[in-house]
């Protein structure tokens, strides 16, 4: 094989015993004689049959790749790697395995970011800093060791970083991916588990500032997604750390918590110790606004993954969204992400779906109360409903569902409502293929493949078990089952929670088409502004005091809800001038300040 090419075996979809090895039998070397696909051996503790393996020496390359169409199960990856990759890998996990070139630059005083699709090597990146694996450039046969790694980042602060770090002198503080695994990993009461992490005496002061004072007494398996994320914040920054690491700091809170917890995150970089903070975040208006410099991150998931070295946040945005890295020279996806250019969609009303009454529903003894405006939707419109959480969002589509009643005006409207909720439980112990086809006849058709199985990515998960799935893969399995159901009515419940940028992308693509090939009617309930901005058509807007009241307004165009949504937050956006992306002005700033003195939140015109 050239020397810029992997062979990549995924071990958990190679099936030797429901196949005939024809990637062994059509591999071109192998019949020549050579042993270029050979058998691994039966596993020793568990009698598995043998997989394979490729020698990576004779394999012919990408330009061969008849084993990967062969095979019945999508299990090899063959791939040309990027012509500037000149040295060996950071590292590789073993022979056909993953493998991460280069790694990100913690600086003192600093936030960087990282910005990638999931799977290409970032949490690999982190386990390196902070001293979990040893990096073995490549070598998978030996036992590695530091001096190699310090030998190949010599005269760089990654040497000096990695040099402390592996003498004892870094204390590292790190806020995992997925918070919803924190229930299953520690049985007691919030306030258990955030008072053994107050090493700065700033406790009190991150529960004010993330308002997460009513749930300190309760059992930490009860409090939502949104509380559970506000806690893993607090608890990371309230650690005595110099290096902070924080994997996905947006999921489930709105963009007011999103602001707290960016502007907190800020605070302790600025602080005189000198901490380093490396940020994983998929909300690029927040990466924008919070991060010093950022790392893109590209590559094959589950394949190689490629850090670059340190970009400007506007630089590696922008670039990012391009598809091309310019310093690299590198086209890491053949299209770019594209942005409206101006706010105000034209909407061509169609014929009303649901004309609605005003609307009041309270919960318990007075703890909280929804009134709702009286409003039309139309079809085929896709809806966009932002606000704070706590807010009654989630009760306004309950209610169009049908599964809870109003106290106040009646919904004497019959709809076939097909529903995403925000937190996806997902417990049967069921193939994905098995899962999806349960839901509609169209699956495995050309058209089903098209429209949803290829733009939620489905194709490599379907043969999973859904127990077995990460928290982005469940999310794309909900959503595509959401828009599967044969239904007059979609809603759906925050899609972006734990896809990567590409991915809101490419979901967003497939509810919108959706929404026009099949003139349905769709509610997005979601805080990611990237996402709401490429998808609505209109807008609804809650607001009031959450956990105690809140208001849906009248459903209205883009520029007036947004304007109306974003200064009940005090936020201003602007375009960003080469791609038209929304970015959020730096409080304070010329701009944020002579935009609210306009009115115009939403960009000014």
């Amino acid at each position: 094989m050239a020397d810029d090419s992997i062979a990549v075996v995924d071990l958990d979809r190679c099936q030797p015993d429901r196949c005939n090895y024809e990637c062994a039998n059509f591999c071109p070397p192998n019949r020549t004689g050579k042993e270029c696909i050979t058998e691994r051996g039966e596993d020793a503790e568990t009698g598995d049959p043998n997989q394979i393996r490729i020698s990576e020496e004779i394999c012919l390359g990408e330009t061969c790749g008849i084993c990967v169409e062969k095979c019945p199960f999508d299990a090899i990856e063959i791939i040309n790697l990027p012509q500037e990759l000149t040295e060996d890998p950071t590292h590789r996990y073993n022979e056909n395995a993953f493998g991460l070139y280069g790694l990100p630059v913690p600086e003192p005083g600093s936030v960087t970011g990282i910005l990638g699709p999931n799977g290409i090597g970032k949490s690999t990146a982190v386990k390196s800093l902070a001293g979990e694996i040893v990096p073995n450039l490549g070598d998978y046969s030996t036992e590695p060791s530091w001096e190699p790694v310090l030998e190949r980042y010599r005269g760089s602060e990654l040497q000096q970083f990695l040099g402390r770090q592996i003498d004892g002198e870094v204390t590292i503080a790190r806020k995992p991916q997925y918070v919803d695994q924190i229930p299953k990993q520690f049985d007691g009461k919030t306030r258990d588990l955030l008072e053994h992490t107050d090493e700065r005496g700033d406790l009190e002061y991150l529960i004010e500032r993330l308002s997460i004072q009513p749930v300190m007494d309760q059992p930490i398996d009860s409090i939502s997604g949104g509380e559970l994320q506000r806690v893993a914040i607090a608890a990371t920054l309230a650690r005595d750390a110099e290096f902070y690491f924080l994997d996905e700091i947006t999921p489930y809170l709105d963009v007011g918590q999103r602001m707290v917890a960016a502007r907190l995150i800020r605070e302790l970089a600025d602080d005189e110790a000198g901490r380093s903070m490396l940020v994983v975040e998929h909300d690029l208006a927040i990466l924008d606004l919070l991060a010093d410099s950022i790392h893109v991150g590209y590559g094959e998931p589950g394949a190689f993954g490629v850090i670059t070295p340190p970009k400007s946040v506007r630089k590696g945005i922008n670039e990012y969204l391009e598809g091309y890295l310019t310093n690299e020279n590198m086209r890491i996806r053949p299209d770019k992400i594209t942005f409206e250019e101006h706010a105000p969609r034209s909407t061509i009303k169609g014929m009303p779906l649901v004309e609605y009454p005003e609307l009041a529903k309270s919960y318990g003894d007075g703890e909280f109360s929804l009134t709702v405006d009286s409003g039309t939707i139309y079809e085929g419109e896709v809806l966009g409903i932002v606000g704070p959480n706590g807010i009654g969002k989630s009760t306004l589509a309950k209610m169009f569902a049908g599964s809870i009643e109003p106290e106040e005006g009646s919904l004497d409207f019959a709809l076939d409502i097909s529903y995403k909720p925000q937190y996806i439980e997902i417990d049967q112990p069921m193939r994905v293929d098995t899962f999806l086809s349960s839901i509609t006849d169209e699956f495995g058709s050309s058209y089903w493949n098209t429209e949803v199985a290829q733009p939620l990515q489905l194709n490599r998960i379907m043969e999973q078990q859904l127990t077995d799935l990460s928290g982005g893969e469940r999310q794309r399995v909900a959503i595509a089952a959401c828009l599967s159901d044969d239904a007059e009515l979609y809603v759906l419940d925050e899609p972006s929670a734990h896809l990567d940028v590409e991915q809101r992308v490419q979901a967003t693509t497939a509810i919108r088409r959706y929404a026009e090939n099949h003139d349905a009617t769709v509610l997005v309930i979601d805080h990611d502004i990237y996402m709401i901005d490429l998808l609505a058509d209109r807008l609804m807007v809650f607001d009031g005091e959450p956990a105690q009241r809140g208001h849906a307004g009248v459903p209205q165009e883009m520029r007036a809800g947004m304007n109306d949504f974003l200064a009940d937050l005090d936020i201003t956006f602007r375009r960003d001038e080469r791609t038209s992306r929304p970015r959020i002005n730096k409080p304070g700033s010329q701009k944020d300040e002579s935009q609210k003195r306009q009115g115009e939140y939403y960009y000014a015109p």
